[in-house]
């Protein structure tokens, strides 16, 4: 059973439209989110010689929900009605986008939910000769379509939206570093730790680099560590539920961290 936040104060960084649901499970454990966007989602147009592609593919790959969110209205609402092509997903959160907005999933990890656990699955070993069409935001890691090519496939991108960094008034944040009314900082990706390092100044940035950081992979801790902080817990999934475990864990005693 998780144990309560006890009023624990945590920094959610998520872009606002994703935050709700670690904020509200936050809340119902005891615990204060305060909400700080560091990273803004918008969408991309994409070219329309690349939808139809899309619709032509072999596998279409999608990295995120926000890129099934996009692809779809990049789709106009809807699948393409001639469906040839298959669909993996890069992790669970993402499958049930996909399910939930109507597109069945061929193939999603079992447990590892990154490019190296999609990479891993059997369906894509054998994929000479197929064309891939990986959706995702602008930019972003190459691992996914460097491997696919390795293997003999095209890999393609379709993308859909891209990321930018908020306007935001940060001066409460800052008053919240500087008293030390945080307890906890979540991060779940690497661009939205650099975006909150960049939002904020000097004296800040350094306070901030001994409060305990959660992230969502080992990637994104190892980002962390070269950045300077000096508390820093991975997840055991990149899911919401997972970051409140370890959020609870640690903040009740149980030290699971690594410590700089």
């Amino acid at each position: 059973m998780i144990s309560a936040l006890n009023g624990a104060r945590i920094l959610v960084t998520r872009p606002a439209a994703q935050a709700e649901k670690l904020c509200n499970l936050i809340e119902q454990h005891g615990g204060v989110p305060i909400r700080f966007p560091t990273l803004e989602i918008v969408q991309t147009q994409p070219d329309p010689d690349l939808l139809a592609q899309a619709a032509a593919s072999d596998w279409l790959i999608f990295t995120s929900s926000n890129a099934v969110d996009f692809a779809i209205k990049a789709f106009g609402g809807k699948m393409p009605a001639l469906r040839t092509f298959k669909v993996a997903a890069v992790g669970a959160a993402t499958a049930t986008a996909l399910r939930q907005s109507g597109w069945p999933v061929d193939c999603v990890p079992a447990s590892d939910f990154s490019s190296e656990g999609l990479l891993a699955e059997p369906d894509l070993q054998t994929i000479a000769g197929m064309r891939c069409m990986i959706v995702r935001g602008v930019g972003g890691r190459e691992k996914l379509a460097e491997s696919l090519r390795s293997r003999g496939a095209e890999a393609v991108y379709l993308e859909v939206y891209s990321r930018r960094q908020p306007s935001a008034d940060r001066e409460n944040l800052r008053a919240d570093i500087a008293l030390g009314r945080l307890d906890a900082v979540t991060i779940t990706s690497v661009e939205a730790l650099q975006n909150l390092l960049a939002m904020l100044d000097a004296e800040s940035t350094v306070l901030l680099k001994s409060i305990l950081l959660v992230v969502m992979s080992e990637r994104i801790g190892q980002a962390a560590e070269n950045f300077g902080f000096k508390q820093i817990a991975v997840s055991e999934q990149p899911t919401d539920a997972a970051i409140l475990e370890t959020l609870t864990t640690l903040l009740n005693g149980e030290n699971s961290g690594r410590s700089n």
